[in-house]
């Protein structure tokens, strides 16, 4: 019997790729290491692709990704139809890749692009292509002029490879979008202390370089500070940014009365003693007495002796510092906030990752864990 073959639609191997790159630019922009795929050279386009997506005329944000995306998966395709009547060997209907995959990826995305159901269906669309000779119907003519301009550079190269860095450019400057886009989260009116405790710990599982870490510490020393009026302000700074240059004395400073009066270190991993000592010297140029390391990872394990030993010496010089990880912690603060106490961290935890525009793949991930809670 012969073996049955699968053929996969046009339209879900525009899923498949443009699923595959999304994933690898989020996953490059959370680690920090994307690179913006257009090189300098090609300003003009960049800044017009730019224009496009966030266009006055919402119909056309759709357009450079619909376009683009189809002429990626099947190179033959003249990237400035919209109709298959269009005068083209290379001509196809664009309609239903809109409708079927951009607009889903749009909702996927907090609808980004403006969240039209069917932009295609409008009429700076009721055309067979986005060419110079359908500008006399266009109303914003001067992004018709760059969506015209974009497209026909991609298909006047006709070049795979070329088009691929345009579709990258493209998602590129979508992801940057997302950090203007404001995420709801769905914060339940009660919770448990297990459930609080569960929520931060797998919000902690995925790799940020310690921004979702100092997101759920900063809430808990606002909330609490508040709560046991303990501190009048708690300041932090962004994650990556050197203390020396903020002007900061650390990760979190927790004040009293003007005065610094606790010092928050954040470690995603361990802590070893070269961290404690330079923090330690801070504390101590600064008339800090109270020292506080929240590390995920412990103490650097052949340095745990030594580590211990400098925290004894240092109390008996007035120097209190304490280490622990912000689950274990956050335990005991959070049985003594309440009920109330917790729905209020919750919220701020939210505030902190909008306040830091933190990526918005931790942003979205907060939201995800708050309405499974």
């Amino acid at each position: 019997m012969a073996k049955k073959v699968e053929y996969v639609s046009f339209s879900q191997e525009c899923v498949d790729f443009l699923n595959l790159r999304w994933t690898e630019m989020e996953a490059l922009r959370t680690e920090g290491g994307i690179v913006e795929p257009l090189i300098s050279e090609h300003q003009k386009l960049k800044e017009d692709i730019s224009a496009c997506l966030r266009s006055s005329t919402k119909t056309y944000r759709y357009v450079l990704p619909t376009q683009v995306l189809c002429k990626c998966v099947d190179p033959n395709l003249d990237c400035r139809s919209i109709q298959k009547s269009f005068d083209s060997p290379g001509s196809f209907d664009a309609r239903s890749i809109a409708h079927e995959v951009i607009v889903p990826f749009d909702v996927r995305n907090h609808k980004v692009l403006g969240g039209s159901t069917e932009p295609y269906v409008n009429n700076p669309l009721r055309c067979d292509s986005i060419t110079d000779k359908n500008r006399s119907n266009q109303k914003n003519k001067v992004d018709w002029d760059r969506l015209v301009g974009v497209l026909g550079t991609v298909q006047e190269k006709d070049d795979s490879k070329f088009t691929k860095v345009i579709f990258d450019q493209i998602l590129f400057i979508i992801y940057s979008m997302l950090d203007d886009v404001k995420v709801t989260y769905p914060v339940p009116n009660r919770i448990s202390l297990s459930s609080t405790l569960n929520v931060m710990a797998e919000f902690l599982t995925a790799r940020s370089g310690g921004d979702r870490l100092e997101a759920l510490v900063t809430a808990l020393f606002r909330v609490m500070g508040k709560a046991f009026n303990l501190y009048d302000e708690v300041r932090r700074q962004t994650v990556n940014v050197a203390d020396v240059s903020s002007g900061m004395a650390g990760d979190i400073e927790c004040c009293r009365q003007g005065k610094i009066v606790l010092i928050v270190e954040v470690k995603d991993r361990t802590l070893t003693l070269v961290q404690l000592d330079t923090k330690l010297a801070t504390a101590r140029s600064k008339k800090i007495n109270e020292l506080m390391f929240l590390a995920q990872g412990g103490i650097e394990i052949s340095e745990v002796n030594a580590v211990e030993q400098r925290i004894a010496h240092e109390f008996g010089s007035g120097q209190n510092v304490y280490v622990t990880d912000i689950v274990a912690f956050a335990k005991s603060i959070l049985i003594l906030l309440g009920e109330t106490g917790r729905v209020e961290y919750l919220h701020e935890v939210g505030r902190e990752l909008d306040w830091a525009s933190s990526p918005i793949p931790h942003r979205k991930a907060w939201a995800s864990l708050l309405l499974q809670s």
